[in-house]
């Protein structure tokens, strides 16, 4: 079949592989009818994240067709249309049944599972072409998928919506909605929002569908502020703006009730003097992450409110301002989405006419076109904020 597959920094490439094979009794095998370019992908594209290895399959935004079972997978049947969550979760261990399914136990095997304990004290879930460090998984964008614990993973979808309409529900839908979720908003709530990708555009548009009065997003791409004003939120302009500034003025002095950090460890290098301060500690490798974002998210949040970090941080943080956050009682929210969680609910919201997910693509093609729409996607060339792929 064919996959995109890495093969290091800036080097993704339409291979030939193996096709998937049924391994365990409860996996499931997929015929990928619409992938997705994921921004995170973006930092295996940019070589951030450790642990990949040359001709990993890449990609967590999968959906498609079901083509083959295992025995004990009683719950789907051959020719059911299906989205995948991108976290794997077994839905038997401790953390499953407490809904925690990005915290699963067994999905991530050893020696896998040794590698990220040591480097961040316990194992999260495996994920769909995420690195070794979580479980080296095949991912999606590709052909076919096999899928584990396919039994408690996928949802069923209805054949009166399109792909586009639901492939998001894999990852960035679950995502954006969680940041707001974890925000606990309350009627007349102000919420901010740092980063306009994709993430940051189901948060904007979930924090209203839970009943926020009023979202200020934050972003300099001009067309992705456009499409934040599309979604209701007012917008700042970091490149133009004074962020606390207009933070201060626009919330009568108090702040944001919440805010939420959608971009994690890729922040502008350009935004401000940390931020450039912040790539030459990792280009001398003396840090690991550039965590702007979440500096301002925490000096501009209001006393006492939350801030929710939905933005991926894979290392150690430096200059956080843990002060801020205790002297004036901040709640710290954050996880890997347990996708599984927010599946069903969020099926009915667009069900119901209540969002349109594809409201977010801008970009669509083959997978022989993925190496080139990464670029494109990474670059923010030709105004791209999302790409679909169709096998």
């Amino acid at each position: 079949m064919k996959a995109l597959c890495w093969h290091g920094k800036n080097d993704i490439r339409c291979d030939t592989v193996p096709d998937p094979k049924i391994e365990n009794p409860r996996d499931a095998i997929i015929k990928v009818t619409a992938c997705a370019i994921c921004g995170s992908d973006l930092h295996l594209y940019n070589g951030i994240m450790p642990g990949m290895m040359n001709g990993d399959v890449l990609g967590h935004e999968t959906m498609g067709e079901v083509v083959e079972l295992g025995s004990e997978v009683t719950n789907l049947k051959v020719g059911d249309r299906v989205v995948v969550p991108f976290t794997i979760s077994c839905g038997q261990c401790f953390f499953c049944k407490k809904g925690l399914f990005s915290g699963c136990e067994r999905s991530n095997p050893s020696p896998n599972r040794k590698v990220a304990e040591e480097l961040w004290g316990h194992s999260p879930a495996g994920l769909f072409g995420y690195t070794h460090l979580l479980g080296g998984y095949a991912g999606g964008q590709a052909e076919y998928l096999r899928v584990p614990y396919a039994d408690v993973g996928p949802i069923k979808v209805p054949s009166t919506l399109t792909d586009e309409q639901v492939l998001f529900l894999s990852d960035i839908f679950p995502t954006g909605y969680m940041g707001a979720d974890m925000c606990e908003i309350q009627p007349g709530d102000t919420i901010a929002v740092w980063g306009c990708g994709p993430v940051g555009q189901f948060a904007i548009r979930s924090a209203f569908l839970l009943g926020a009065e009023r979202v200020i997003a934050i972003d300099t791409v001009p067309e992705r502020l456009q499409m934040a004003r599309d979604g209701g939120a007012v917008t700042l302009d970091f490149g133009k703006d004074d962020i606390y500034d207009s933070l201060q003025e626009m919330t009568s002095g108090r702040g944001p009730d919440a805010c939420i950090d959608a971009v994690g460890t890729e922040a502008s290098v350009t935004a401000s003097a940390d931020s450039v301060l912040d790539r030459v500690k990792q280009a001398a490798m003396l840090g690991t992450d550039r965590p702007h974002v979440l500096r301002q998210a925490i000096t501009n949040c209001r006393n006492g409110g939350i801030v929710s970090i939905v933005g991926i941080y894979g290392g150690l943080l430096d200059k956080v301002p843990m002060g801020s956050a205790i002297n004036r009682g901040l709640t710290f929210r954050m996880a890997q989405t347990p996708v599984q969680r927010y599946l069903r609910p969020l099926l009915e919201r667009i069900e119901k006419g209540e969002i349109d997910p594809s409201f977010v693509i801008t970009h669509s093609g083959k997978l022989e076109d993925g190496p080139d729409l990464y670029r494109v996607f990474r670059d923010k060339q030709d105004e791209c904020i999302k790409v679909v792929l169709k096998p």
